[in-house]
């Protein structure tokens, strides 16, 4: 499976952005796709889950409502829509895909196989 993240580059505070995640897997029908972050120096973190069977999402609480996450299943591609953007959400936004990933471990980067390149998201104050 190859992911292609896209969408990222430079807003102010308060502006949205969306990005993409194109999928060359056809059959997701047993995938969970997620969407990471990585600041600067700062560990890659969680931000949101989707399961691609059944449309389940999972935020991390920073999103407090300002994430949605999506799917378009005829383009095999998962977005996250960003609105009321912070300086706070700077980081490289990774796309990341797994068949086997339990609810539990749906937060942690090691039980994703699969990884798109990441996009540059700059929130401006």
């Amino acid at each position: 499976v190859q992911l292609q993240a896209s969408g990222g580059g430079l807003v102010q505070a308060g502006e949205s952005l969306r990005l993409s995640c194109a999928a060359s897997e056809t059959s997701f029908s047993r995938f969970t796709m997620s969407w990471f972050r990585q600041a600067p120096g700062k560990e890659r973190e969680f931000v949101a889950a989707l399961r691609w069977s059944g449309g389940h999402t999972y935020y991390a609480d920073f999103v407090e409502g300002r994430f949605t996450v999506s799917k378009d299943k005829t383009k095999n591609t998962m977005y996250l829509q960003m609105s009321s953007l912070k300086p706070g959400d700077t980081a490289t936004y990774y796309c990341a895909g797994s068949s086997v990933v339990i609810l539990s471990s749906i937060r942690e980067p090691r039980h994703y196989a699969y990884w798109g390149q990441g996009t540059l998201v700059t929130v401006s104050s």
